[in-house]
Parts: C-alpha cells; structure tokens; sequence
C-alpha cells in the first residue's frame, strides 16, 4: 500500500541556475534576516560571522534552501529602497555561497534589480512577497535566468496590509490571483514557479485559517506550494502569547499544511520542521 501512495505522489524538478533541485518529498527553507527590524527578534542577523553560523547550523539541521532577506516586511513596517536592500544582502549572499556551495540561496525581495543583482552573487531562486506588483519590471527580469519564481499572494503593501483585509471569497481570489500572475510568469519564460498563499500578508487569523484548509485548492496549479507559517501573528494572538513563544503552534500549523499539500516549509527554526516532516513522511508511508 505505501509504495501505491508514494508512486501517486506529485514530485517537482526546478532549474535552480543550472542545479536541479528535486521535490520528490517536504523540504525546508530557512530563514535568514539581515535586518535590524523583522517581528521576530531572534531571527535578525547582521554581522557577517553570525550569518554564516547561522547559515551553517540550519543546513545542519536539516534545511535546504537558504532565504536571505534584507528588508522587514512585517505589516506597518517603513520601505526601504532597491540600493539599500542591496547593501545588505548581496555581500551575505556571496559569503554565504562561498561558504556552501552546495546550499540553494533564495533571496527575499519584491525590487528587479535586487533579484538580478543577487542571482549574480549566488542566489538561484527569487522569493517575491508581492508575486509581481510592487515592481512591474520583477517577472520580465526574472524570466531572463534559469532560476524559480516564489510568487506570493499579498492584498494591499505592507505598510498598510493588515489595517483591514476583506475578501468576498478568500481561497477564490487568491487562487485566480496565481491563474493570472503564472500566466504572466510563463509569457516571460520563467519555467519554475513556486505558489506561496501569503499568510498573514493583508489577511485576518480568520482568513489564514481558511486558507490553511484549502492549501490543497492550490495543487491545482501544479505548481509547488510553500507554507510561511512561522512565528506568524495568527499563531500568538491565537494562543495570546508572544512571537518568541510561538514555536510549538508553528510546528502544529506545520502538520496541517503538510496534510494538506505543501512541499517547503518556510521557518525560523529548521530542526524541528526537519523533524515534523520526518513524522509526516513516516505517517503518509504507513497510510492505505
């Protein structure tokens, strides 16, 4: 029976700038802020030695791909410009590539030059919070390289996202938001996209829950389905407890989507998502 349920399991192949990286089973992407303002304090990084440490440790626990971001994003946060973000990340991203050549770098941006920048200095997937509309010229200059496109679902920007999120059909919107925009990755040639829904980017706890549930609404894309679910606001207002507090919700948030299709987990803390989706590989072998 396991091996029927393994064989019927949809697996993704992405040209990562020339390297292939095969989604036959969960992975994690691990969280890199070199920011001195994401909501997660813990998270932040600036000196170069501790970027590498902490590079070096979540590859060790078990993480795959590296997200090295440069700007918070965090709802009310203050926009920083291309230049700016730039300073911060490209160095990161050559230390860290330096340093692990066998990691696959992600960089966190929604500017086009940031992501052409970064693919030069060793980034080889570009994870856009704004899935093309903060900067028009992002899918034209990302469709120029060999590399996968996070497309990320937001209503509204950051600094005003969250004030008061309304949908008529949550899981409708978001799903014909991606229809619309992959039809526009693949007009500019970009092969590879990844879905990431967007949690807690212009939603509610309400709205988050819901799409939890439908995750699987999105494996009708097939497309690969990232779940950033870490430490999020729905986790600790939910729980009424903080942030630095939030990491046993994050790991139950974690499950359901797992359940529920994802293929990358996006977190801060790379051990234990290593070890829930070891459970989850382990629970699915043993299913009729």
């Amino acid at each position: 029976m396991s091996g029927k349920n393994n064989r019927t399991k949809r697996m993704f192949t992405l040209n990562c700038n020339g390297r292939l990286l095969v989604l036959d089973k969960p992975i994690v992407m691990g969280i890199i802020n070199v920011t001195p303002d994401s909501f997660y304090k813990s998270s932040r990084v600036q000196d170069n030695d501790k970027v590498i440490q902490q590079a070096a440790e979540m590859l060790e626990e078990g993480a795959t791909i590296l997200d090295i971001g440069g700007q918070s994003t965090r709802p009310g946060s203050t926009r920083i410009s291309a230049a700016e973000e730039a300073q911060r990340v490209l160095p990161v991203i050559e230390s860290v590539n330096k340093n692990f050549p066998q990691a696959f770098i992600s960089v966190d941006t929604y500017y086009a030059l940031v992501a052409e920048n970064a693919i030069a200095a060793g980034a080889s997937i570009i994870n856009d919070i704004s899935g093309g509309t903060l900067d028009e010229s992002m899918v034209a200059t990302v469709g120029k390289f060999p590399v996968p496109y996070i497309c990320m679902h937001m209503q509204g920007k950051p600094e005003t996202m969250q004030q008061n999120p309304v949908y008529e059909n949550l899981t409708r919107e978001v799903l014909d938001f991606f229809i619309q925009q992959t039809e526009k990755c693949r007009q500019q040639n970009i092969n590879d996209v990844i879905i990431d829904p967007g949690f807690g980017f212009g939603k509610t706890p309400s709205h988050n829950f819901q799409l939890l549930k439908d995750l699987a609404v999105f494996k009708m894309l097939d497309k690969p389905v990232l779940a950033g679910l870490s430490r999020k606001a729905t986790i600790y207002r939910t729980l009424n407890i903080t942030a630095e507090e939030s990491l046993n919700g994050t790991t139950a948030l974690n499950m359901i989507a797992l359940l529920n299709g994802a293929n990358i987990l996006r977190v801060h803390d790379v051990k234990e998502a290593a070890e829930t989706i070891k459970l989850f590989i382990a629970y699915k072998a043993s299913a009729d």
